[in-house]
Order: structure tokens, then sequence, then C-alpha cells
């Protein structure tokens, strides 16, 4: 088992905007009205391959898939939420909340993943839950301690605790439940997506604990992290906010570990956070400025990791 893959899948976007349909509980999303539709879409390309050729260039492969005109699909920039990628060649299929964004799931895209080399055993399929309107967002509703068999997720109208649980049985991981809640306009409301304020390397964590407001779940989420290690490097709200907690360990060239963020969050962090990561991993970042505002998602949310067997 590993916690860091060298492959990653990354979607580039066509219709990339402020999503209406996901901004009613994603309050990092911002709507850029000084900007022509267009012109957000060609920013957020231009973020996109810039993105991508900084990956490609420590030696990460990426598999780039374009996304198509077929459909309106303004969030397929973030395809880590609908699909996952294990080492015993499972792949998970997850239900999504927003009726736009489960039009990204694609079958062009598991095959574009198959011809890069890549065996798929078995699929397992969460998505008729959205019938019954219950939410599993893939890997931004859980962070996954792939080594040590856990796996954390920060309750919200996109992560229901019972098919979490049903993902941690079939999957065979521990669940680590808990309930995460940001300031939005004086009041605490739940975190959309687990991943926006914790990420898990091989040897650290990044996570926000003021944002789990009951002491007994944060003392629990602290125990998990260090029973198995882990240095833990605790970001502010503030940082979230700049998605300092939106962060990727990778591996690159010669299996080097480089953590993924991009410029906002790097910039948030202090001297002293930059020191303890560089202890345990090499730090990239990428400008993702018009992908943050309007899509209220980061680094971590555009990589799907990809840790299948080859074929």
């Amino acid at each position: 088992m590993k916690q860091a893959t060298n492959t990653i899948l990354m979607v580039r976007p066509i219709h990339f905007r402020m999503n209406e349909q996901t901004a009613v509980n994603n309050y990092y999303q911002k709507v850029m009205a000084e900007l022509l539709p267009q012109t957000v879409n060609a920013k957020a390309q231009q973020e996109f391959d810039t993105y991508v050729n900084k990956l490609r260039g420590i030696g990460v492969q990426v598999i780039v898939v374009q996304d198509t005109e077929e459909f309106d699909t303004p969030d397929s920039i973030f395809p880590n939420n609908w699909v996952s990628f294990h080492e015993n060649g499972d792949v998970g299929l997850y239900p999504m909340f927003a009726e736009n964004r489960r039009l990204e799931r694609s079958e062009d895209i598991l095959e574009a993943v198959e011809n890069s080399g890549f065996t798929i055993n078995n699929i397992i399929d969460y998505t008729d839950a959205e019938d019954e309107h219950v939410f599993l967002e893939g890997t931004g509703s859980i962070v996954l301690d792939r080594v040590n068999r856990k796996a954390y997720c920060a309750l919200s109208p996109r992560a229901d605790e019972d098919l979490f649980i049903e993902f941690c049985e079939d999957f065979e991981y521990l669940p680590v439940i808990f309930n995460a809640n940001q300031t939005v306009n004086g009041e605490r409301k739940a975190i959309y997506h687990t991943n926006v304020m914790m990420c898990i390397g091989e040897t650290f964590a990044v996570i926000c604990l003021s944002c789990i407001d009951d002491k007994k779940e944060r003392r629990n989420v602290i125990g998990h992290l260090k029973e198995d290690g882990k240095d833990i490097i605790d970001i502010t709200e503030a940082q979230v906010n700049n998605f300092a907690g939106n962060m990727l360990q990778v591996k690159g060239a010669n299996d080097i570990g480089y953590l993924i963020m991009s410029q906002a969050a790097y910039d948030s962090l202090t001297k002293n956070q930059i020191e303890t990561l560089e202890k345990h991993t090499q730090i990239l970042s990428s400008s993702l400025d018009t992908i943050e505002a309007c899509g209220g998602g980061s680094a971590r949310c555009m990589m799907a990791e990809v840790f299948l067997p080859k074929a």
C-alpha cells in the first residue's frame, strides 16, 4: 500500500464557470460578474494548462482528458468527486449533489485511464443513491489514509454517514466521522467537502482543527492521526478560506514526494508551517485564482489519483 501516487487524472474544462447548483452549500464560490463567461473559461484553461505542465515538469504522469461540448458541465475540472481509483483495481463511482455534476461521469474517461496502461477490475457504483437524495462525493467527501486503512469524513449535505460507512465496508477502511464547520455571515455551517479542511500525506497531516467544533470529535481525529505517526500541521479557518487544506501529496520523478497546492494556499501559510512541511516533502504551487473563485475548489479537487495496477 502507498499513500501517494505518481499518476493522476485531470479533466480540461470547456464550460467552466460558477456552478449555481453547487453554490447553495459551497460558500467558497464567487461570481466574477466583471468577466464574460468565455473569459472565465479561457482563464481557467490557462491555469489548468500551466498546472499540468508544472506537474509533468516534476515527473508526475498526468492523464489529461478534454471535456466535451456534449453536456453543460461547469465543474468537470474536479473529477475526484465522482471517481476514485484503487490499488486492487477497484473503481468507485459516487452520487453527486448537483444534478449537472452527474453528467461528468463518463465511460470515455475510464477508457482513457485504461488506454494509459492501467487495469480496472471492478466498478463499485454508489450512484443509485442519488434517487434517494443521498450523496457521497468521492475523495472530496472522503480523505483516505491508504496505508493505515482509515477514511476521514466530515458529514455535510454532500457526505452521508450511512453511505460513507458502506464505502468503508466495501473498500476495507476504518471510518473516522466528524462534523466540520465554517463561519458564514456569523453562522456556523457545514464545510461542503472534507478535503477543503484536511489533507493526509505519508508522514504528516494538514488539518484545520478549529473547524471541528465538537471537542470529543476533535480529540478523536487527533488521536487517530497521532496513533498513525502523523505530524499534525494545524491551519486556521482563514487559511482554509485560501484553500490551504486542499492539498495533495503526489510522487514525482525518482519517487520524490511533492505536496501540491495553489499559490493562494502557499501564500497563506506561515514560515513555520512551510518549514515543517518541507521536513516531510517538497512543495509545488501554481496559481489557480479563477478556478478557486468560481469553482470553490482548488489544487486537490482537480486531481483524481490513479492507484490502479498496470496492465
